[in-house]
């Protein structure tokens, strides 16, 4: 036998494997029934915000996105009363002008910091809630932190379960998609994900990758990947649609004729400024 065709025996025995092993960690849920109307509307991006006024994850881009008819994403962190925060950073120096983590505050301390540009308040999850009871959909992204990621899910939770909200739930984290698989795998549930070097968290390189490359899925088994709409173009996305039938969500959509281009080709919206 020549030893080009040896080689190529070789290299294919190799390969196949990891292939295989390659997909398989793609793996998603299939065929897990989404709460009736959450497929069929677009998500303002913290609430329907706008400067000046509206400061995004504020009560009043809530309201806002309700009024119209749309569902909103928002984002909870668990405090260190056990409160759960609705706001994207855990520092406030960007939305409050103040150089504390919200992680460190209790629910008495929060209500000294307000959003820049409003003067609201910092709401928390169970304010928000009442505003979408009976109407349109959530999409809840947990912030989790500092290894807290099983109190934020047992919290966020049992505040969801308080109120006749329809949702979901996203995180960047895998370790809350693999707690809702385990204790409330009837939540819809979706990874969040791209190109992740691109915000430096995790620090580890091969965590990066393997997390912008969706392939803690076959742990995690998600319902939709919410992917930066900037790289959708990853080969892993793509094939977890076509193999898996995952449901995509982009984010950050920013102008309709990319929304129109999205819907489409059968992706869900989270959108902002228009």
């Amino acid at each position: 036998m020549k030893v080009s065709k040896i080689l190529k025996i070789v290299f294919l025995v190799l390969l196949l494997p990891l292939g295989m092993a390659y997909l398989f960690s793609l793996r998603c849920r299939r065929r897990w029934p989404w709460p009736e109307g959450m497929q069929q509307v677009r998500y303002a991006h913290r609430g329907l915000h706008r400067r000046p006024g509206r400061p995004e994850n504020s009560l009043s881009a809530f309201r806002a996105a309700v009024e119209a008819g749309l569902g909103a994403e928002l984002d909870v962190h668990l405090m260190a009363d056990g409160n759960l925060a609705v706001i994207h950073d855990s520092s406030l120096k960007r939305t409050a002008g103040a150089d504390v983590e919200v992680e460190d505050l209790t629910r008495e301390e929060l209500v000294k910091y307000s959003l820049k540009g409003s003067g609201e308040p910092i709401p928390l999850l169970e304010d928000v809630l009442p505003l979408f009871e009976n109407k349109t959909p959530l999409v809840v992204e947990l912030k989790a932190m500092n290894g807290n990621h099983e109190a934020l899910c047992e919290a966020t939770c049992a505040a969801l379960d308080r109120f006749n909200v329809t949702y979901c739930i996203e995180s960047f984290d895998p370790r809350v998609l693999m707690w809702l698989r385990k204790n409330r795998p009837e939540i819809i549930r979706g990874q969040l994900s791209g190109r992740l070097n691109k915000y430096g968290v995790p620090k580890n390189p091969v965590i990066l990758w393997i997390l912008s490359n969706l392939m803690m899925n076959f742990l995690t088994r998600p319902d939709f990947i919410a992917y930066d709409l900037e790289y959708r173009r990853n080969l892993s996305l793509f094939l977890a649609r076509k193999i898996y039938g995952v449901q995509e969500v982009s984010w950050t959509v920013r102008d309709p004729e990319t929304a129109w281009q999205l819907e489409a080709d059968n992706c869900l919206l989270i959108f902002e400024n228009f």
